[in-house]
């Protein structure tokens, strides 16, 4: 009998633990356990990653709160690291740099997220700003670019809550001066 069992299929023997002598696994205790264990290895911030894929590093969404707050920042732009899966901060433009130095920093071939805060005149004369959400896509970037960033957006989105308007481009005159003018309801200043 000893040869026997040695000659068994190696998966049989998991079968053993779905048998009716052994229903542990169905037991509360199991569940809790499994519960427990699922949570602690699996942080929230995992699990609502999962939909896209792509994890937010925390200095996105915190430097997107000083921007949105104490105006520390004219624009951030933001990239997505494919190998670490997870967004990050590329570049931060400080608040004396212009749209000029925004618009330089986003490459021509590659694609990436931007926020812009973008300060004008209402026809009343009075000062205002929006903050500008940018999906920037070139037709050059390669495909598999536009795909990553294209199924990320949304979840992105919802980490920088906050932003008045949005703004696909695809090319440098989809997100031109006159365009956040028109956008934002205003002259600029």
């Amino acid at each position: 009998k000893k040869k026997e069992r040695k000659n068994k299929d190696p998966s049989s023997s998991y079968l053993v633990l779905f048998s009716p002598k052994y229903q542990f696994y169905r037991s509360p205790k199991f569940s809790l356990f499994f519960l427990i264990f699922f949570q602690s290895v699996l942080s929230p911030s995992i699990m609502a990653n999962a939909a896209s894929g792509m994890a937010v590093h925390d200095d996105c969404k915190l430097k997107f709160l000083e921007l949105k707050a104490k105006r520390t920042y004219r624009f951030i732009i933001y990239k997505i690291e494919e190998k670490q899966k997870q967004v990050v901060v590329e570049k931060l433009g400080e608040p004396t740099e212009s749209y000029e130095d925004f618009a330089a920093g986003l490459p021509a071939d590659e694609c990436r997220y931007a926020v812009y805060d973008f300060d004008f005149m209402t026809e009343e004369n009075c000062q205002k700003s929006r903050i500008f959400f940018i999906a920037w896509s070139p037709d050059t970037a390669r495909v598999r670019s536009k795909m990553i960033y294209a199924s990320s957006k949304d979840r992105f989105k919802r980490e920088l809550d906050g932003f008045q308007v949005e703004l696909q481009a695809t090319d440098p005159t989809e997100m031109g001066l006159d365009v956040f003018r028109s956008r934002a309801g205003g002259i600029e200043c």
